[in-house]
């Protein structure tokens, strides 16, 4: 007798952590890497190219035992503008929200502008969003637009 074969990889859920899905997959790694997950001695799980229903092609990301603050979260948003985060706790979920691009951007992404005050002396970014879909961002200081493929983090 012949047995289908397996089509889908079974990873263990986790226990405490966070997890954010519906990545773009060719963001997955830049994700990671401002979130600093390199770094991290917690288990980190990530897929890239996954099929999805929704977006064709997506990334997944699971952390155990580390939930993100609002800054990192903003990060997220920034380049992943569609993700979903899942925090779970005792294997529950207990919060899952699509991210947004907040209004305004303060102390996380730097002024694309070289001769901006920010980048001169020790004054933190401050960006008005005006473009959410495209992502540009207003610089208070100079009024500079740093767009989407220029935003480098803090």
């Amino acid at each position: 007798m012949k047995t289908e074969p397996r089509k889908e990889l079974i990873v263990s859920a986790i226990e405490n952590g966070t997890v954010i899905d519906h990545i773009p997959s060719h963001s997955v790694y830049q994700v990671m890497k401002i979130l600093e997950l390199d770094k991290t001695e917690n288990q980190v799980l990530f897929g890239t190219n996954l099929e999805s229903k929704k977006y064709g092609k997506k990334g997944i990301i699971k952390v155990q035992n580390k939930f993100f603050t609002d800054d990192a979260i903003n990060k997220i948003a920034l380049v992943a503008p569609n993700a979903t985060l899942i925090e779970i706790k005792d294997y529950n979920v207990i919060v899952k929200k699509q991210v947004t691009v907040p209004d305004q951007i303060e102390k996380i992404a730097r002024c694309f502008n070289p001769k901006c005050i920010t980048n001169i002396e020790q004054v933190p970014t401050r960006f008005k969003v005006v473009d959410k879909s495209d992502l540009r961002l207003l610089c208070h200081y100079c009024e500079k637009i740093t767009k989407k493929e220029n935003v480098r983090f803090v």
